[in-house]
């Protein structure tokens, strides 16, 4: 279990309102560590006033302002400290190293973190105060934190990035002009799934009459997958049987012992936290073989598996981005924010899954501000014109090998109506002490969830009267 209020240390060095100081810092800036006034002091800190209107219409004051609701504490710490870290640490990169978003006579980065605790309520309270600092993007940090945000968002007129979390039909741009669900999506990732499944037993028409088990986190994240499987299931003829969990997960007994009795070819896993660590631990219990187990991209972190050790050694999760710390960016991360000490990077979990899920997130916010720039010049970016930059985003191999980053993710492109990207997703496996890739870049399945995409979308908004704007391609 993560211990809640554990924190890390932070560098010397940090960036507050695009200029680089010595010390403590505020805590609205992302510390990687709490003094002992911890969530109380963080959201006194977060407090700022503001227009609720258009708040993302004009840049801030203190540079290009990207707000966080971020959780440092809280029962899901472990995961959200290494999710944040790696977020700041790019942020910190580019202002160091480039001089911001740019070059040097760029636009510094004011990257603005608010302490939620994982609580939805309490991450709304920041999106109210950090909002008053006009920040031009929003990041939330959970699935329930977007399904709020969306209608304030838009209201605001500030776009939310979501990466691998939230309403799934907020790709469809056209209904949802501010929020962003990409590189890919839970339909996308349970597609990639069934042809990962294909791929080990010879082939699709290889799954007919396999057993396949949901075991999911019993709330709307995941849930998120059934319908998908469910249709994929009457398209292969496997049997699919789901298999709730209620939160938090640590109760699983009924479970497996459901588990045992249908003896399932494979197990797919939706779950969060001390679930998916329990999912583990029941696997070797009743020695179900571990390989035959594959969790989401948020049942696939070190934490998941670190607790069982060598004992998870077998275990596969999904992900849309590479573990490990040997890229150039995280070279670059090591000298240029660290000051060339590679024990303190790693103690701040640079090259764990989440903390690379953290950096390619703000890689992601960094590109469409820097494509932004190119149409309306190396200003701050307001919300709208960073809604254009993402909605003109395009990263390539070749890109991603320019920033340091080579094979470290999928390529997607996003546009007016496509605000997800449906990029590739492969598939990693725990050797006993660290991640390594198993599978290629598997594509989603298209021509199944972009449809479904468009027709909940659809539905959205006729049930909230909202009009789809028209997108010219």
């Amino acid at each position: 279990m993560p211990v809640p209020g554990k924190m890390t240390k932070r560098p010397v060095w940090t960036t507050v309102a695009g200029k680089e100081t010595l010390g403590k810092t505020p805590m609205t800036i992302s510390g990687k560590a709490a003094w002992p006034l911890a969530v109380s002091l963080l959201l006194a800190t977060c407090q700022t006033t503001g227009s609720s209107t258009a708040v993302g219409s004009t840049a801030g004051p203190e540079g290009q302002v990207v707000a966080s609701l971020v959780y440092r504490s809280g029962p899901y710490d472990e995961m959200g400290i290494h999710l944040a870290n790696g977020m700041q640490d790019y942020f910190d990169l580019i202002n160091r190293r480039d001089g911001g978003v740019g070059g040097i006579r760029g636009i510094r980065l004011s990257y603005e973190e608010c302490e939620t605790g994982f609580n939805t309520k309490k991450a709304m309270a920041c999106y109210e105060k950090l909002k008053g600092k006009r920040p031009s993007i929003v990041i939330p940090a959970s699935t329930g934190m977007v399904y709020q945000l969306i209608p304030k968002s838009a209201r605001d007129q500030i776009p939310i990035v979501a990466l691998g979390i939230g309403r799934t039909e907020s790709g469809d741009g056209k209904v949802f002009p501010w929020a962003f669900n990409l590189p890919a999506n839970y339909w996308d990732q349970a597609s990639s799934l069934i042809a990962y499944l294909a791929e080990r037993v010879g082939g699709f028409d290889a799954l007919k009459g396999r057993s396949i088990v949901h075991l999911f986190h019993n709330s709307a994240y995941g849930k998120e997958p059934n319908r998908t499987l469910e249709t994929l299931a009457r398209r292969y003829r496997y049997d699919l049987t789901l298999v709730p969990v209620d939160h938090p997960g640590h109760k699983q007994k009924d479970q497996w012992r459901r588990i045992r009795d249908l003896d399932p070819d494979f197990i797919f896993v939706s779950g969060w936290g001390v679930m998916n660590v329990v999912v583990v631990q029941q696997a070797k219990k009743n020695e179900y073989p571990m390989d035959r187990v594959i969790g989401n991209w948020w049942s696939a972190s070190d934490y998941d598996v670190r607790m069982a050790g060598p004992d998870a050694a077998g275990y596969i999760g999904a992900s849309f981005h590479l573990p490990g710390g040997g890229l150039p960016v995280h070279r670059d991360i090591i000298e240029y924010v660290y000051g060339g000490d590679d024990s303190r990077a790693r103690q701040n979990f640079l090259g764990t899954v989440y903390y690379n899920r953290g950096l390619l997130h703000a890689m992601i916010v960094v590109e469409a501000i820097r494509k932004a720039q190119e149409r309306f010049g190396r200003t701050a970016q307001s919300g709208e014109q960073v809604r254009w930059g993402l909605e003109h985003l395009e990263l390539m191999d070749a890109r991603f090998e320019e920033l340091g980053a080579k094979d470290f993710a999928a390529p997607f492109r996003l546009s007016c109506a496509d605000h997800g990207g449906s990029a590739a997703i492969l598939f990693q496996q725990w050797d006993g002490w660290r991640w390594k890739p198993v599978s290629g870049w598997l594509s989603p399945m298209n021509d199944l969830v972009r449809p479904r995409v468009e027709t909940t979308a659809a539905a959205y908004a006729k049930a909230n009267g909202i009009t789809p704007r028209l997108c010219d391609e």
